[in-house]
């Protein structure tokens, strides 16, 4: 899966100020980061503020990314949760032909044991259509996938290719590069420690600043993976102020400011999420303006 090698970013969903989906908003997005050197593009993630779409405004979504990407980048769909078997059947009804693989991330609420996990992710890997990148976050599900359990999966499950790793750890991270098969992808889920792990032989990252600096983002990735590091943490130390701007009062909330600064597109959230506060609004424009 070398197309998914880089920089992926977790794209957002703009809104209208009615709320509705802002479909105008999302192509710009989706160009922005085409046309600024991102590799692949991830749909529906927790970024896109999936868990306040409709079933309807989900394909909405799907159908005005996959139109404005127009076959030039590979794209990765977001289809997890905490029902097993529901994930299963939207794997199974949902279209994914324009797909290259499916991000699942490891059940949340349910708090289930490291065999839970395995045992959910084995399930979905023996009816998945295609590819499968795990997905940990325990700050948003409560567990830790911990590396034995993603080693054993990656091992059992050739349908399992890759996990975002989003538990910022460097550590954790490195035992999953040394401990998962040589072709097995480790990609950062998180922004601040990208390219440590991609030095440390990660695969690359899906990323959340990296679709408000695209160009910036994606080279310090490249250069990661070419090991020129003097020149990658310089790139690395001009972005770290952002990627603490951005998630200080949540995600994605502080991207779509960055966004609506650009003038791209607006940033209106859904409850339970608010807005920036304009104390942080002022510190991204002004990032942005000095940048």
């Amino acid at each position: 899966m070398k197309e998914l090698v880089g920089t992926g970013v977790a794209l957002i969903t703009p809104f209208n100020s009615d709320f509705s989906v802002d479909m105008e908003g999302l192509k710009n997005v989706v160009n922005f980061s085409i046309e600024n050197g991102i590799d692949y593009l991830v749909v529906l993630g927790t970024t896109a503020e999936s868990a306040t779409l409709s079933k309807e405004e989900k394909q909405l979504v799907i159908n005005t990314i996959v139109s404005a990407n127009n076959g030039r980048l590979p794209l990765v769909l977001g289809i997890g949760g905490n029902n097993t078997q529901e994930v299963i059947s939207e794997m199974k009804t949902r279209d994914l032909s324009a797909f290259t693989a499916i991000l699942s991330v490891s059940p949340f609420y349910n708090k289930p044991t490291q065999e839970g996990i395995y045992q959910h992710f084995a399930a979905i890997a023996n009816a998945a259509p295609l590819p499968i990148i795990l997905y940990n976050v325990p700050g948003r599900t409560a567990s830790n996938m911990l590396p034995e359990t993603v080693i054993r999966l990656a091992n059992d499950f050739e349908k399992i290719i890759a996990i975002k790793e989003a538990a910022g750890d460097i550590v954790q991270a490195m035992k999953l590069i040394s401990g998962c098969p040589k072709d097995f992808l480790v990609i950062s889920g998180d922004d601040m420690i990208t390219l440590p792990m991609v030095l440390a032989g990660g695969a690359g990252v899906i990323s959340v600043i990296g679709e408000g600096f695209p160009k910036e983002f994606s080279k310090m990735v490249k250069l990661g993976l070419d090991r020129k590091v003097d020149e990658a943490y310089e790139i690395h130390y001009k972005i770290a102020p952002a990627i603490d701007y951005i998630f200080a009062e949540g995600n994605p909330a502080g991207i779509k400011t960055v966004f609506k600064s650009l003038g791209i597109c607006g940033d209106t959230v859904r409850l339970p999420l608010v807005g920036v506060s304009d104390g942080l609004r002022t510190k991204i424009d002004s990032f942005i303006k000095n940048f």
